[in-house]
C-alpha cells in the first residue's frame, strides 16, 4: 500500500511538472507574438519603465517664482512684450492660379539650417513664378545608404501632409512629378539650374521663367543654404511673410520626431524649474572657416587646418591659410570657446583688495585638468557669464547641437559649474532614438581583417621581379588600407590634401544628425532662456543658433535670448584674465550690464548683420505687429509699425500697468543671486554671511544701474 501511494504521488508530480512546462512554453510563445505584432503596446510599456541617466539635484526644494530674483533671471524682456507674431497677408493676396507655368523640382544639399532656409526660399520662388512645387528632395537622406525605407527624402524630416495643407492658399504643391516628366528626369532631359546663393528675383523672372514656360519643368539644385536674397524690395514684402508662414507654421517635423521632442521637453520641465538652452556652435567647418585652429591643442589644430586648406582649395575660404587665431578671437570672429586658457594656477590665498572669492572655479580648475602645476588650466566662458549674471549651480542647462568639436571632454568645466547639465541623450532612451530612425539594416562590419602575411608579400615581390611576359599584365593592386591603419585623424591627414570620402556609416550618421538637430531645435525654441556660443556656420552665414533666435523673436519676442557681442565678452574676460577666480564688484557689474544690454541691442544688431544673409534669422518687422504701445523706442528701431489685429487685444491694459509697477519694484529689492558660491567639500563655511551680504548689496547696485 505504501508503494502504491508513493507511485501515485510521483505520478501527480510528473503531471504537475509537465503542465508547468507546457504553460511556460505557451507564455513564451505569447510573449514573442506580442513583441512581434504589438510594437506600440510594448513601446508604451517601455516608456513607463525607462530609466534615464539624469537625476536632477537642487540645493533648495522650494523655488519662489514670485521673487525679484526669479523675474530678473527668467522673466520676460519688458521692452519687447508688445511685439507679437503676425505673418498673415496684409492686403490683397490672391490664391494660386489654376493654370501654372510648370513644375519646379528642387534638390537641396546641406545641413539642417541650410535645408530649412532653402525650403522657405523655393516656396517663395514657386509663387513668384506661378509654378507648381514638387516636394523638395533632401540630399542628406537620399544619398545615405542603409537608412529606413519607411521615410524618404523630405518625409524623413518633415510632415509632407502638413506642409501641403498649410500652403494650399499660397502655392500648389504635389508629392511627385507626372509620370512622363519622371522618365525625362531619369534620362536627364529636363533643364537644370545650379542656383547661386541669394539669387535675385530678376534671375528667376528673366532666366528661369522662360525655360520653365518652354519645357514645363525645371530642376533647381540648391547647395549654398539659400537660393533667394534675404532682403526683398518693398513691393515683394508679402513674399517675406510667406517665408514666415513656411518656416514657422508649414514646416512641422514628422510625428515620431515631434512626439520624442515633446517627451524630452516634458522631462526637462518635470522638476518644475525653468531651464537654459545653450548651443555651442562648435563645428570643425566653422572653426576652419574663421581661422580659429590655434585656440585648440595640437591634434585639433591639425584637423582644423587640414579642413581650412581643403576649403581654400575649393574657394570657400578667401583669406590666407594661416591666420592669427588670437587676433580672430579678440575681434569676436571665433566662438565662445568651450575651453579658455587662464594661465598657470594662481595662488588661491586671498589677496588684498579682492572683493569675492570663487571656490566653484577653483574646484573646476582642480577637477577638470589636474595635470600638474605648470599645466594650462581651462574655464568655460559661457559658464562664467551665466554664473556672473546670477544663475545658480543647480540651474538646468540643456546642451544642443549634433556635434561639439573636441568631444564631451571640452564640456567638463561646464558640467562642473552647472550640476544639472543635460542633452538629448541623457533625457531619452536608446530605443526611443532608434524608433525615430525606423527599421534600418545592419551595415556595421564587425569582422577585423588581418594584415597581409609574409608569404603574400613574398609572392608580390616575386611577381615584380619576374622576367618578360608574353602579354602585358595589369599593375598590382594598390596597398590595401585596413581599419587599424585609417582609424583616427592620423590615417588620412598626412596622406592627402583632400578630405576622406564618407563611409556608409558616416552617411547614415549625417541623416541621423538632421533628426537630432530637429529635436534640439524644438527644445531651444521653447526654452525659458537661450544663449548661443556662435551664430555663424562653416561658410560665414547664420547657423542653427541664428534660426533658433529668429524663431524665438517671431514666436515669443519677449522671452530671454542673450545675443552676446563676442568681441565685448572677450574684452571683459581679458581684462580680468589673471583673476577670473576672483569676482570683484566692477567686473561682475560690467558682465551683468552687457548681458542685460544684449537682450535689446543684440536684436537691433541682428537686423543689420544676420538678416541680409538669412531672413529667418531676423523676421522682424515684416512678420511682427505691435500691441498697446506702438511708440516704444525699441520697436521703432526695429521698424515694426503695423498694429496687431483687434482680436489679439483680449488682455486688459490695466493688467499690463500692474505688471510694470511690480517689475519696477525689483530695483529696490535686494536679493542673493548665488553667483559662483557653491560649497564644495565644506571649504567655504566660514564667512558665508558676509559673502551673502556683500552679494546682496551688489545685486541692489546692479539693479539700479542696469535697469531697463
Amino acid at each position: 500500500m505504501k508503494g502504491e501511494g508513493k507511485m501515485v504521488t510521483m505520478s501527480k508530480m510528473k503531471w504537475v511538472g509537465l503542465v508547468g512546462l507546457v504553460l511556460s512554453a505557451f507564455s513564451l510563445f505569447v510573449h514573442f507574438l506580442l513583441a512581434r505584432y504589438t510594437e506600440e503596446g510594448i513601446s508604451d510599456f517601455q516608456s513607463s519603465v525607462t530609466i534615464f541617466s539624469w537625476r536632477p539635484i537642487f540645493e533648495n526644494s522650494d523655488f519662489a517664482k514670485n521673487s525679484p530674483l526669479y523675474r530678473r533671471l527668467w522673466g520676460q524682456v519688458r521692452r519687447l512684450e508688445s511685439l507679437h507674431p503676425d505673418a498673415n497677408p496684409r492686403g490683397y493676396y490672391a490664391d494660386p492660379r489654376s493654370e501654372s507655368s510648370g513644375y519646379v523640382f528642387v534638390r537641396i544639399q546641406g545641413g539642417f539650417h541650410e535645408i530649412r532656409n532653402s525650403i522657405c526660399d523655393v516656396v517663395a520662388i514657386s509663387r513668384l513664378l506661378n509654378a507648381t512645387l514638387v516636394i523638395p528632395e533632401i540630399q542628406s537622406t537620399t544619398s545615405s545608404k542603409g537608412i529606413s525605407s519607411e521615410f524618404k527624402s523630405f518625409a524623413y524630416l518633415y510632415n509632407e501632409d502638413q506642409f501641403m495643407a498649410a500652403l494650399v492658399k499660397d502655392v500648389k504643391v504635389v508629392k511627385t512629378l507626372p509620370q512622363n516628366l519622371k522618365g525625362a528626369r531619369r534620362k536627364k532631359k529636363i533643364p537644370s539650374f545650379r542656383v547661386p546663393n541669394s539669387a535675385s528675383p530678376y534671375f528667376y523672372l528673366h532666366h528661369v521663367l522662360p525655360v520653365l514656360n518652354k519645357h514645363a519643368v525645371v530642376e533647381l539644385v540648391v547647395s549654398e543654404g539659400g537660393c533667394l536674397q534675404a532682403i526683398l524690395p518693398p513691393h515683394l514684402e508679402e513674399y517675406q511673410r510667406l517665408r514666415c508662414r513656411v518656416g514657422f507654421h508649414a514646416l512641422r517635423f514628422r510625428q515620431e520626431v515631434q512626439e520624442l521632442a515633446t517627451k524630452i521637453l516634458h522631462r526637462l520641465r518635470a522638476p518644475g524649474r525653468p531651464f537654459i538652452a545653450f548651443d555651442p556652435g562648435m563645428t570643425r567647418d566653422a572653426l576652419a572657416y574663421h581661422g580659429c585652429a590655434e585656440l585648440f591643442q595640437d591634434v585639433h589644430t591639425e584637423l582644423i587646418q587640414h579642413k581650412r586648406a581643403w576649403m581654400k582649395k575649393r574657394g570657400i575660404v578667401k583669406g590666407k591659410l594661416s591666420v592669427n587665431s588670437a587676433e580672430q578671437r579678440l575681434n569676436g570672429s571665433c566662438p565662445l570657446m568651450p575651453e579658455e586658457g587662464v594661465g598657470s594656477p594662481p595662488d588661491l590665498s586671498p589677496t588684498e583688495g579682492a572683493t569675492f572669492h570663487c571656490p566653484i572655479i577653483d574646484w573646476v580648475m582642480e577637477q577638470a585638468y589636474d595635470d600638474g602645476p605648470n599645466t594650462k588650466k581651462w574655464l568655460f566662458q559661457v559658464g562664467i557669464l551665466l554664473r556672473a549674471y546670477g544663475y545658480s549651480w543647480d540651474t538646468i542647462l540643456y546642451i544642443s547641437g549634433g556635434e561639439v568639436f573636441g568631444g564631451q571632454r571640452t564640456l567638463i568645466p561646464l558640467h562642473a559649474m552647472f550640476e544639472n547639465t543635460v542633452d538629448r541623450t541623457s533625457l531619452s532612451a536608446a530605443w526611443e532614438m532608434s524608433r525615430i530612425y525606423g527599421r534600418e539594416v545592419n551595415i556595421v562590419d564587425t569582422k577585423l581583417r588581418a594584415p597581409p602575411s609574409v608569404v603574400q608579400e613574398k609572392q608580390l615581390g616575386a611577381w615584380k621581379n619576374a622576367g618578360p611576359r608574353p602579354h602585358p599584365l595589369p599593375p598590382p593592386p594598390a596597398r590595401p588600407k585596413y581599419p587599424h591603419n585609417i582609424e583616427g585623424w592620423w590615417g588620412w591627414v598626412a596622406e592627402s590634401d583632400n578630405e576622406p570620402e564618407s563611409t556608409v556609416m558616416e552617411l547614415r550618421t549625417n541623416a541621423h544628425k538632421l533628426l537630432w538637430e530637429a529635436i534640439d531645435y524644438l527644445i531651444c525654441v521653447e526654452a525659458d532662456v537661450f544663449i548661443p556660443g556662435f551664430d555663424r556656420d562653416g561658410k560665414g552665414r547664420p547657423n542653427f543658433a541664428s534660426l533658433v533666435m529668429g524663431h524665438r523673436l517671431y514666436q515669443s519676442a519677449a522671452s530671454k535670448t542673450f545675443r552676446l557681442d563676442r568681441k565685448e565678452v572677450v574684452k571683459l574676460l581679458e581684462e580680468n584674465r589673471e583673476h577670473l577666480y576672483q569676482a570683484n564688484h566692477t567686473w561682475l557689474t560690467s558682465i551683468r550690464k552687457h548681458l542685460r544690454r544684449s537682450l535689446i541691442d543684440g536684436v537691433i544688431e541682428a537686423s543689420s548683420k544676420s538678416k541680409p544673409l538669412s531672413f529667418l534669422s531676423h523676421p522682424a518687422p515684416e512678420c511682427s505687429c505691435l500691441r498697446y504701445d506702438p511708440t516704444k523706442p525699441v520697436e521703432a528701431s526695429l521698424g515694426v509699425t503695423h498694429s496687431c489685429p483687434k482680436w489679439m487685444d483680449s488682455e486688459i491694459k490695466t493688467k499690463s500697468k500692474d505688471k510694470e509697477t511690480e517689475e519696477d519694484s525689483d530695483e529696490e529689492v535686494s536679493s542673493s543671486s548665488g553667483l559662483f558660491f557653491k560649497n564644495i567639500g565644506g571649504n567655504n563655511q566660514s564667512g558665508g554671511g558676509e559673502l551673502i551680504k556683500e552679494e546682496s548689496q551688489l545685486d541692489d547696485q546692479e539693479e539700479i544701474e542696469g535697469a531697463d
